[in-house]
């Protein structure tokens, strides 16, 4: 009877599990990695990228398709072919010297096929032969049709381009460039008829001596003649033409290697449209992520009304990409991804399938530094012919390390938000006349480390005012309201003070606490006060935090939980802070501060936070209560369970009706969370009580954990919280709360992807991780909250092939479908391309 009563029980747990808990990869944020190839349909009006590991990416702003080739070989080229069914394009051809393929924009059954060494056929498909050969003497980089079909345009490496006329017979060119000195080649070159004067575009053609170094593309239009610089390599560009023949030129797409950028060429002034996805999310190397869900209207407004004002440089003209029709819901509630660039926090809406940037707030301000104010990427550069005018916003120089940022910590409902840099705010001289910040958040408090050092851990908290940092020397509390601090902690790696906790093996408890006060009385010292005695030592000592750093994040080391030696360094690196109502006396709840080191001690301190009427001239007060692992595993994550076993709320989220109130009745519990194990233990008399060891073989140890809310696909009413575990083998693990009973667990990334185990971001229903330095892939643990794709494409109707293709939750099959049709019709028919060679090599 009770094996089947547990059998029983057993059954109904695994039905829930899958009500619950579902692994899928969703969505890819950001700019594709290392792109190739570009291309465009004007009649389905979608965008295709093509990168070096074989990808395809097409679709506009949430429609979005992706196929990848079976074997890892680059895309050199991407083609929509128009009205052909795609059984015909089933094989690929190496090419070989082969630079050009267009086809006749008046007559279809005419194709220009140019080869390196500067001969052009125009080959007709139906009689197939070849119609026409033009000879060039350079060799040939791109060919064009005109509109009208009765000339083509050739470039070519020496940066000339050349006009022929198209006829029965072989010709001559009929036009050609002048070069007066030597040129890059040119790579790619249209020309546009217009009322007036058409549109010529090429890339490249720039001035070997003088900007052989440049990435530009020249536009002219009459008398107006411009050299966009960009600031990476072209890989592609096109023109969008619309109007009701669709013949007016109306922007510009160009693909680099690091963003693409688009520009309207109907505005006065060609300025820039801003990209609505594909953004480059690297300006600069992305070393911090914050991640924020259900973020309050009042909020959301205020910040996206600061952007507007950012953004006020761009053009006003829509998103020409249009094509598809994005078929999911309105996101159901409003999300935030906060991203580190070089001095500045970047404000992404993650509410949906397109990361959209918002926000840009710059901390640079603040300091003395040898960044201009008044430099523009988007500016023209005076008294240079070319004219040049610099475009796009990936900027190769920015990064400044002593700006860069590490920690970010936002509250949604106050509106504070507190930024960490790379150490502690370096050394930079604060400016000391008044700052003018443009409208958005404005800095009203810089706290500085010393002796500086990386800020490892940040937390917030703007009910009690407090905000709590940790470095490698130890941890603050800072009290924003007065401006003072009110707590300074050094953790020295000599001083035993990180060794010797109550849980220690050797010494008793009582001894270990009465040294731990003495020492902590010894080491508190003013936050501004310099204790290294020279900058040799400062340089030596961040040396080997950099080098401890690198290993925690790189060596997956093998071996079993155990105890670790006293000797190891950087015990006193602060790995994670945490604030809590909670009970550590016997007799009343209290507010608290935790943090967690690396040496495996967890100090917490009782808060006395004054009332509120003094709360304004009484300070603050902190006493100390330590507790240590016996294996000293580094502490990772540190979590107080009200008497329901539920996490405790965020700081105001019961007052705004979000929550509800933590039970204050039943004993507390706290969660331990190291490297190699999670262990429960009751408070405030801090006894253990349960745990979990992660493993005791294979290496792995804990990276990253966060809390989540898993709400049931099948009733709307029930739902679970679980801690979320990442580890150094790229592993998830979805642990329930308050009993530490391992759930599920899923491969999520490769174990050999440091950079993105590293960058994996825990949100409350999603998650984040870089699958390259210029991409997030999202993915989903949750069965009821999930961000994907849901979107149509429509194509012309012909036999063998399929109208529609769509993207939709329970249709992976036909979103593979629907990238293969656009990867077929991107390669070139193979019959047609052997019956062009042996008609060339006859003719010879």
């Amino acid at each position: 009877m009770k094996r089947f009563r547990r059998h029983g029980q057993e059954s109904q747990r695994d039905r829930l599990k899958q009500e619950l808990f579902a692994f899928n990869k969703t969505v890819e944020h950001g700019f594709p990695h290392q792109p190739s190839a570009l291309g465009y349909s004007p009649s389905l009006k979608l965008l295709a990228i093509g990168t070096r590991s074989g990808a395809i990416k097409y679709g506009a702003p949430g429609v979005e398709f992706m196929g990848l080739h079976d074997e890892n070989a680059a895309v050199t080229q991407v083609h929509f072919m128009p009205h052909q069914v795609p059984d015909d394009y089933i094989g690929r051809r190496n090419l070989e010297h082969v630079e050009a393929l267009q086809e006749n924009p008046v007559d279809p059954d005419q194709v220009i096929i140019g080869y390196g060494r500067g001969l052009m056929v125009i080959w007709d498909l139906e009689k197939k032969l070849a119609i026409q050969h033009i000879p060039a003497t350079q060799q040939l980089e791109s060919v064009c049709w005109t509109e009208d079909g009765k000339y083509i345009l050739s470039s070519h490496s020496d940066g000339s381009y050349c006009r022929w006329m198209v006829g029965g017979q072989d010709t001559n060119e009929e036009e050609k460039s002048d070069i007066p000195y030597p040129c890059k080649a040119i790579s790619k070159i249209v020309q546009l008829p217009t009322e007036e004067p058409p549109f010529l575009l090429f890339s490249g053609g720039m001035p070997r001596a003088s900007y052989g170094d440049r990435h530009c593309i020249t536009v002219i239009h009459g008398k107006k003649h411009v050299a966009l610089d960009f600031t990476s390599r072209i890989i592609d560009f096109f023109v969008i033409r619309d109007g009701p023949e669709h013949t007016e030129p109306s922007a510009l797409v160009v693909l680099v290697e690091e963003e693409l950028i688009v520009i309207d060429l109907q505005t006065e002034g060609w300025p820039i449209i801003q990209t609505p996805y594909l953004v480059p999310l690297h300006s600069s190397a992305i070393t911090c992520s914050h991640h924020v869900s259900t973020i309050p209207l009042k909020l959301w407004e205020r910040i996206f009304a600061a952007g507007k004002h950012q953004n006020a440089h761009y053009s006003k003209k829509p998103w020409p990409v249009t094509g598809g029709q994005n078929l999911a819901p309105d996101p159901p509630q409003r999300d935030l991804l906060l991203t580190h660039e070089d001095g500045t926090v970047r404000f992404w809406d993650a509410s949906g399938v397109c990361l959209y940037p918002m926000y840009k707030l710059s901390t640079a301000g603040v300091f003395h530094t040898d960044a201009d104010p008044n430099d523009n990427m988007n500016q023209v550069t005076e008294g240079e012919w070319p004219p040049f005018r610099k475009v796009g916003c990936f900027d190769p120089y920015s990064d400044d390390p002593r700006l860069g940022i590490q920690k970010i910590h936002l509250c949604k409902y106050s509106g504070y938000l507190t930024v960490a840099g790379t150490a502690g705010q370096t050394q930079l001289d604060i400016q000391e006349d008044p700052v003018m910040f443009p409208a958005g958040f404005q800095p009203f408090a810089v706290v500085q480390c010393q002796p500086p050092a990386v800020v490892t851990a940040l937390t917030l908290h703007s009910e009690w005012k407090l905000i709590a940092f940790g470095t490698s020397h130890g941890f603050g509390l800072y009290d924003y309201q007065q401006k003072n601090s009110v707590l300074i902690c050094t953790l020295n790696p000599s001083d035993q003070l990180a060794m010797e906790g109550p849980l220690s093996r050797v010494k008793s408890i009582k001894k270990s606490l009465r040294q731990s006060f003495r020492r902590i009385r010894r080491s508190r010292v003013s936050l501004r006060k310099q204790h290294v005695n020279t900058a040799t030592k400062l340089q030596e000592a961040n040396a080997r935090l950099e080098a401890e750093l690198a290993e925690m994040e790189l060596a997956p080391v093998q071996r079993k939980i155990e105890a670790r030696s006293s000797d190891d360094s950087f015990t006193g690196l602060v790995r994670t802070l945490y604030f809590a109502d909670t009970f550590l006396s016997d007799s009343h709840n209290t507010p608290s501060l935790w943090a967690g080191t690396n040496g495996g001690c967890v100090f917490a301190y009782m808060l006395r936070l004054p009332s509120v009427e003094h709360r304004a001239d009484e300070p603050v007060t902190a006493q100390l209560k330590e507790i240590q692992l016996m294996h000293r595993a580094p502490v990772v994550g540190i979590v107080v369970l009200d008497g329901h076993g539920a996490p405790l709320p965020e700081p105001l989220e019961v007052a705004h009706d979000l929550a509800r109130a933590p039970d204050m009745q039943g004993s507390h519990h706290l969660l331990v969370v190291s490297e190699e194990q999670f262990k429960v233990f009751t408070l405030p008399k801090v006894s253990a009580k349960m745990k979990l060891k992660l493993t005791a073989v294979d290496g792995s140890r804990v990276r990253r954990v966060g809390m989540a809310w898993f709400g049931s696909s099948r009733t709307e009413d029930y739902g679970e919280s679980g801690l979320l575990v990442l580890t150094n083998q790229g592993d998830v693990h979805v642990v329930s709360l308050p009993h530490v009973k391992m759930q599920v667990h899923y491969p999520c990334i490769r174990r050999e992807d440091v950079s993105g185990i590293a960058s994996c971001v825990f949100t409350k229903h999603g998650q984040f991780y870089l699958i390259s330095p210029s991409e997030f892939e999202r993915f989903s643990l949750s069965t009821r909250c999930v961000v994907e794709p849901r979107c149509l494409v429509e194509a012309p109707l012909h036999s063998g092939c399929s109208n529609q293709h769509q993207s939709q939750p329970d249709g992976a099959s036909s979103t593979h479908n629907a990238a293969k049709h656009v990867m077929e019709h991107a390669l070139l028919n193979d019959e047609v391309l052997q019956e062009i060679q042996k008609s060339l090599e006859g003719d010879q």
